[in-house]
């Protein structure tokens, strides 16, 4: 068999080097494969000015001329990298900057709307603290009466139950439950004490008084605590059911009947007053004593929340319990100690509400939950814990006590004042929707 005659010029296999094989004569001038270089290449002569690689650099490659005035990478600075020459005027980044950033951005700052509106937005008490201001605006433009020191005493009177309530919710909520039986739990803690007291020791101080309040509304709560663990049903169920309880138990037990009489130190104490003044025409101003404790009360629990490892733990918990729990945090303990905490604070609301009102009656206070859990997620507290502060809550507290005692100074009937309380309510979770899907 014959083969065929290569082409002139073209490289034939020596003796002893396999198969022959023909290869088309390279262009003139291509890089030809020494002998012991490997398998015979052919690379095409690069365009004039192109960068070839030296002997020993690798993989021989061929890199186009770059754009003129693009940045090309010296020796020992890696792969080679063409950048694009920046637009004239642009900033470019300096050795160790990082990205490259124009002017035109760093120039851009947020005008003062938009820095208002991140800081409404940053701090939720501070849109309830505007419908205060609003309100306040509103029913004082149209009643200048409004603005009267008597007036203002009586707002702080009519905050001080409420309050109490309030901030009790607060630290349930912040552990992530909900607390309904707190109004039953003052009922009985007031009606079981003033009859009590009035019975077998009518001389009893009202320090003493006081302080079986909360140690009685502190065991009730936290009966509540004990039953939301040991039954892992949702704490709304359970003091749905506690709350039903208390009620009949104070009832059947207790009694139904109205006390005109209470004991001197209660009515001592509802009478006492902080600030006793009268205007030139007339009017009485009067500031109780019994606000000193809703400070107080105020006090402890912004310390408990704030400055604790117990406070810590509450919104640990409520923000997430499987975290919470691989941190080493107690469950049982946590929930005991915020219904026993809620529990205290009822209780004590309740001698204050028997001690202003110098009559005690087993059916008061009756529907006032729905209020407190208003006035706690109007000042920025989450329904499902984690998040609220005490500022906040006592901003919702004068809100829903502004709504329910001062409309009727401006003709507003009283049976507007729930609608009113739920399109705050309404408006308020849309504020906090932005917030959080910012």
């Amino acid at each position: 068999m014959s083969a065929a005659r290569p082409p002139e010029g073209a490289h034939t296999a020596a003796e002893g080097e396999g198969t022959p094989s023909f290869a088309a004569r390279p262009p003139e001038g291509a890089h030809t494969v020494a002998e012991g270089e490997g398998i015979p290449s052919i690379a095409a002569r690069p365009p004039e000015g192109a960068r070839t690689v030296a002997e020993g650099e690798g993989v021989p490659s061929i890199a186009a001329r770059p754009p003129e005035g693009a940045h090309t990478v010296a020796e020992g600075e890696g792969i080679p990298s063409f950048a694009a020459r920046p637009p004239e005027g642009a900033r470019t980044v300096a050795e160790g900057e990082g990205t490259p950033v124009s002017e035109s951005a760093m120039a851009f700052t947020p005008g003062p709307l938009v820095r208002a509106k991140d800081w409404l937005v940053r701090r939720p008490s501070a849109f309830t603290l505007l419908l205060i201001v609003a309100l306040c605006a509103v029913v004082g433009g149209i009643n200048p009466v409004f603005f009267q020191m008597s007036n203002l005493f009586d707002m702080a009177r009519a905050c001080v139950v409420v309050g109490l309530f309030a901030l009790g919710v607060l630290i349930v909520l912040a552990a992530g439950g909900l607390d309904v039986s707190f109004t039953a739990i003052a009922a009985l803690c007031m009606y079981a004490i003033t009859k009590a007291v009035l019975r077998y020791a009518p001389g009893t101080p009202i320090a003493v008084i006081l302080l079986a309040g909360a140690v009685g509304g502190a065991l009730l709560g936290a009966l509540n605590g004990l039953l939301v663990h040991a039954l892992q049903t949702p704490s709304l169920i359970v003091t749905i059911g506690t709350q039903y309880l208390y009620r009949g138990l104070l009832l059947t037990f207790v009694g139904t009947s109205l006390f005109m009489n209470i004991p001197a130190s209660m009515e001592a104490f509802g009478t006492l007053a902080l600030i006793d003044r009268v205007s030139a025409q007339g009017t009485r101003s009067v500031l109780p004593a019994f606000v000193l404790v809703l400070a107080a009360a105020t006090a402890l629990t912004w310390w408990l929340l704030n400055r604790t490892l117990m406070g810590r733990a509450v919104f640990a918990i409520g923000g997430s319990l499987s975290i919470a729990q691989r941190l080493g945090y107690r469950l049982r303990t946590v929930q005991v100690f915020v219904f026993a905490y809620a529990g205290l604070l009822a209780g004590v609301a309740g001698i204050v509400h028997v001690s202003s009102n110098r009559m005690a009656s087993p059916f008061d206070l009756h529907g006032m939950e729905l209020d407190v859990i208003a006035a706690v997620i109007l000042g920025g507290a989450r329904i499902t814990g984690g998040n609220g502060t005490v500022a906040g809550t006592l901003l919702g507290v004068v809100l829903v006590t502004l709504v329910n005692n001062v409309l009727i100074l401006v003709g507003v009937p009283s049976t507007w004042q729930k609608v009113i309380v739920g399109s705050f309510i309404v408006l308020a979770g849309a504020f906090f929707a932005i917030r959080r899907s910012r």
